[in-house]
């Protein structure tokens, strides 16, 4: 390990959590130099929805590769853009009956959040945006701003501006709708709003907790957006490309987003590619005006067409993720009754769910403690109180019952260790 702690900036975090060397990867599984099987609850922070070397997605990749496939080339018309393009098209837009253009910005989800924001404001011509209590958008300037953490925020060195902050769906109970809260504000001139140019929200919030936003309180936030000439920018960076059940994770509320940006699992094997959506009407950009030398990855294109032609040409997929979110849920139902009252509750939606814990330092021994027996979890959460489940949408049964094993034993033995919270 010391080659690590002598050359790497303190700035490294999951190494800290998990300090092991891995070695190799396959699926729902990670192994070290030493050979320990891991089962992977993290999955990249969500990257990985298909598993660790995706057999179709590798195969199509290698083949590409040894045909002298390009693999950089600005964002200049190639064979492998247009395949993903076309596929997309086909089996993801077309269904859904949307219709958008598609902006290929940097390899990360900051950037595509960096560029959703700056052409909201060149639309409109206004500067200011709407973002959410505990929201997570990317620790950039301009995405760091709509970014709700403090630990991130605290970072950037000098004030965060251009973004007003308005309470999520429940964050101030159930007895107050933040939709009506914000129309409010908007029609009063004496508010104290500034008149925004988007509104960018995530349906479920992965980093802030996994809270999830109802679907009527969406479609009362997209109703606000079209009263007040507000674009609406879902951030499904990590909720989409299926970890809710659907490919984008606010098709059960039936909104139709001005914006939508993607990454993480969009390249369907780990590869940097973030891109995003627009309705053609908000093509304002001048050429070459948000530009990058990275925009579009053509391995990430390659791969990502496999991962939609294996997995989204019908319905089936969605199903199979729908039926293993039904099994966390019942799982984390009766893992989180052992605590008894106020000690643990369920969070999340679909596969991207977890326990919410009394506080940080409970849900750390917990972590730790699955770690130690083969479990690799995080936590999210303003205090990190949330032991949080993001396994590939493709693990087997077996591989996550085996984990939830692991984590409703690392809760049992974590509770004996304190009587005063056991049930």
């Amino acid at each position: 390990m010391s080659i690590f702690e002598k050359l790497e900036s303190n700035v490294r975090t999951y190494s800290r959590s998990f300090p092991v060397v891995f070695d190799r990867a396959e699926g729902a599984a990670l192994y070290d130099t030493e050979g320990k099987r891991y089962i992977d609850f993290l999955a990249g922070a969500g990257t990985l929805n298909y598993g660790h070397n995706n057999a179709q997605c590798k195969q199509a990749l290698l083949d590409y590769i040894a045909q002298d496939g390009i693999a950089h080339g600005l964002d200049m018309h190639t064979r492998a853009k247009a395949d993903f393009l076309e596929s997309f098209q086909k089996y993801i837009l077309s269904p859904r009956k949307m219709d958008y253009r598609f902006q290929f910005t940097g390899p990360t989800g900051t950037n595509a959040v960096e560029a959703a924001m700056k052409l909201a404001r060149k639309i409109t011509g206004r500067h200011n945006i709407i973002a959410f209590t505990n929201g997570f958008h990317g620790v950039s300037l301009g995405a760091a701003a709509a970014t709700g953490n403090q630990h991130h925020r605290g970072g950037c060195g000098i004030p965060l501006s251009g973004v007003t902050r308005i309470p999520f769906d429940g964050y101030l109970g159930s007895g107050l709708d933040s939709t009506r809260m914000l129309d409010k504000m908007l029609g009063d001139a004496s508010s104290g709003i500034d008149a925004p140019a988007a509104v960018i929200v995530e349906t479920v919030q992965g980093e802030g907790g996994l809270n999830v936003a109802s679907q009527r309180w969406l479609k009362s936030l997209e109703a606000v957006c079209r009263r007040h000439g507000i674009l609406l920018i879902i951030d499904d960076i990590q909720a989409g490309c299926g970890r809710t059940g659907t490919f984008f994770s606010f098709e059960p509320a039936g909104i139709s987003p001005d914006i939508v940006t993607l990454s993480k699992s969009l390249s369907g094997f780990g590869l940097p590619f973030a891109m995003v959506l627009l309705k053609p009407e908000h093509d304002k950009w001048a050429p070459g005006e948000h530009n990058g030398t990275f925009r579009g990855n053509n391995h990430a294109f390659i791969t990502a067409k496999a991962a939609i032609e294996t997995y989204w040409k019908d319905d089936s997929f969605a199903k199979e993720v729908q039926r293993k979110g039904a099994i966390l849920s019942e799982r984390l139902g009766r893992i989180a009754a052992l605590g008894g009252s106020g000690v643990f509750h369920t969070k999340g939606r679909g596969m991207m769910q977890g326990i919410g814990c009394r506080n940080g330092d409970l849900a750390e021994k917990i972590v730790r403690r699955c770690f130690d027996h083969g479990l690799v979890i995080e936590t999210s959460g303003p205090d990190s109180e949330v032991v949080k489940i993001l396994c590939p949408l493709v693990i087997s049964d077996a591989d996550l019952n085996a984990g939830l094993d692991i984590l409703e034993n690392s809760v049992r033995h974590v509770l004996a260790q304190d009587y005063s919270l056991a049930a």
